[in-house]
């Protein structure tokens, strides 16, 4: 960060136009990943398919990490020329995420399983693609100062976008035909939509990869060049570990409140009071904190915050189905408002040294690999979530997930050090463009 570049007041940072854009993206974003983590599983159980089914679906996820290879043509070209590189692309896969929610509902996964397979994974490579514009987009409209209260605004309005799925769908779902209800969650696409319509195209756009090549070997090679091979690998290895606990634990959280005696509009209640306010409050507070912690201090505290998030879940599922209706309801209450403030923080952190961490010249690919990174522990692992939860039950499920969140917490050391804030922010590339 050059010297002449100061750090604004919370005021400037938090009322400005970028952060309204920040909060459009991220609920865009979030909405159909969390139709795929909520809702899916939620309508999939009612339809009578299997736990171990259910968990194997987390596999329809897999555009999320590979992305980086389809990264390349969103720096290179520009889809709709009219709009700019990334407004294009974000306006197709928003137009195509919408149809594709609303299509899904029409479906029966008892009689329709192969077209339900192929269109959440079609869902899933449009939101993947939709991200990978985003990401971009806000990287690029963001100075550096703002990245830490930028992220977190974004990630708390992705998770914000998860109470339409998991809270309000929820809710409709007792009362309503999956049709409708996939109808409804559908059009919360159109704020996002508008929003692409209205911004202009970042100055920083106009940086394109000059070659289809140059877009698909330069910002790997520009990676390890300046990080060296060691340290660049390390990097990866954080990337993949610093979310994978709590990626797993939350990958059946409504099947799980569903075997705990609760039902989906208890779920969804709950979901929208717990959750909603401290979300939105620890959101603001943690990112105007980032802004003078640093990024480097916010990956281990909020880090620590997300590890003993987790354990609630372990706390739950000690309980079991309690019978006492206004207890059971507050400990509900507790592990998602834990949740969403361990989560939701450590993951703003985790955002922001991602997007600290790419090159201007190369920001959708690196971005998009990052981030595929930190997708691979959804993919992959959360798919034995199920199978894991058949064979060791909830308790021991969940304390696993606690115990494999511990080595990216250790990775810190060489990744974050606590005081090695200002050493990060000299290694970082120039940029330009940034208004």
């Amino acid at each position: 960060m050059p010297d002449t570049e100061q750090r604004p007041s919370w005021r400037q940072a938090l009322f400005n136009r970028r952060m309204l854009v920040c909060i459009l993206t991220g609920f865009s974003s979030g909405l159909p990943l969390y139709l795929l983590f909520s809702l899916l599983p939620a309508w999939l159980k009612t339809e009578g398919l299997s736990l171990a089914v259910i968990g194997a679906f987390a596999l329809i996820q897999f555009p999320y990490t590979w992305k980086f290879l389809w990264a390349p043509l969103l720096d290179r070209y520009a889809l709709l020329s009219r709009l700019g590189r990334r407004r294009g692309w974000m306006l197709v896969s928003q137009i195509g995420l919408l149809a594709a929610i609303a299509w899904l509902g029409r479906l029966s996964p008892v009689d329709h399983l192969g077209l339900v397979v192929t269109l959440t994974v079609a869902l899933a490579f449009l939101s993947a693609t939709q991200d990978i514009a985003l990401d971009a987009f806000r990287r690029e409209i963001l100075p550096d100062v703002e990245l830490g209260l930028g992220n977190a605004i974004h990630v708390n309005a992705y998770r914000i976008a998860g109470l339409v799925p998991g809270s309000l769908s929820l809710i409709l779902a007792d009362h309503l035909p999956w049709s409708q209800v996939f109808l409804v969650t559908a059009l919360f696409m159109l704020p996002g939509l508008l929003m692409t319509l209205m911004v202009r195209e970042p100055a920083a756009a106009a940086l394109a990869p000059r070659t289809l090549r140059e877009a698909v070997v330069e910002p790997f090679r520009e990676f390890f060049g300046r990080h060296g091979v060691r340290s660049a690998l390390l990097v990866l290895l954080f990337l993949f570990l610093y979310k994978v606990g709590d990626s797993l634990a939350a990958a059946l959280a409504t099947p799980f409140y569903l075997d705990m005696g609760f039902t989906m509009t208890e779920i969804g209640v709950v979901a929208k009071n717990a959750s909603l306010w401290p979300m939105v409050i620890g959101g603001i507070l943690g990112g105007l904190w980032m802004l003078r912690l640093g990024i480097n201090r916010a990956l281990w505290v909020f880090g620590v915050a997300q590890v003993v998030s987790t354990a609630g879940f372990v706390w739950l599922a000690w309980l079991g189905p309690a019978e006492a209706d206004a207890f059971r309801l507050l400990a509900l209450a507790f592990v998602i408002t834990g949740e969403s403030l361990g989560a939701g923080l450590g993951t703003a952190a985790f955002v922001a040294f991602i997007a600290r961490t790419t090159h201007p010249a190369y920001t959708a690919t690196q971005f998009a690999l990052f981030t595929s990174l930190m997708a691979v522990p959804r993919t992959f692992i959360n798919a034995t979530s199920g199978w894991l939860v058949e064979h060791i039950g909830w308790v021991d499920f969940f304390s696993l997930c606690v115990v494999i969140a511990i080595p990216g917490m250790l990775l810190l050391l060489r990744i974050a050090p606590w005081n090695g804030e200002q050493a990060a922010i000299d290694a970082m590339p120039a940029r330009s463009g940034a208004k």
